[in-house]
């Protein structure tokens, strides 16, 4: 089965029915979770850019790296598992739009980035946290991965909403 045939049975699945609002009384659903995901995503985005704001020694200065990070980690991951849900649900109800659109490919290609770099900073730079914890600016393997989540995150909401203007 190639993926033009699963973008189909998804587009035809009952869900992405519900979705897209085929059904009378159903045209509330997309913007409902349209609205979910754009804030879900605000959320996602503005915690992860505090913690790379502070690893770039622009932001939060005064405060220690792992204070900072503590104090956010835990709306990133939920709001991330929000996003997640909702942006999968709203892409059933243009699936085959989606799997031709090279800003779809781009969006989901940077937050792989993203996610590889949080892995090489969680097993590199921030093993010695300790280290430069309470430092203004960290050490240039932690400001990169910093500079690298922040690109990569501002891609992935410049390539979100160019989506909607061509889907």
């Amino acid at each position: 089965m190639n993926i033009t045939a699963i973008a189909h049975a998804i587009h035809d699945s009952g869900l992405s029915s519900f979705v897209r609002g085929d059904e009378p009384g159903t045209e509330w659903v997309f913007p409902i979770i349209e609205t979910l995901h754009v804030l879900s995503l605000t959320i996602v985005f503005g915690s992860i850019a505090l913690v790379d704001l502070r690893l770039l020694g622009l932001g939060s200065r005064q405060q220690p790296f792992t204070t900072v990070y503590k104090e956010l980690i835990a709306w990133t991951w939920w709001a991330f598992l929000l996003a997640a849900i909702s942006g999968s649900m709203l892409a059933t109800g243009k699936i085959e739009d989606y799997v031709r659109c090279p800003q779809a490919f781009w969006k989901f290609f940077l937050m792989a980035v993203a996610g590889l770099n949080m892995l090489l900073f969680h097993f590199g730079a921030f093993q010695r946290v300790q280290e430069w914890d309470r430092m203004a600016s960290p050490p240039a393997r932690a400001r990169l991965a910093g500079a690298v989540s922040l690109a990569c995150w501002i891609g992935v909401v410049f390539f979100g909403r160019w989506i909607g203007f061509v889907t």
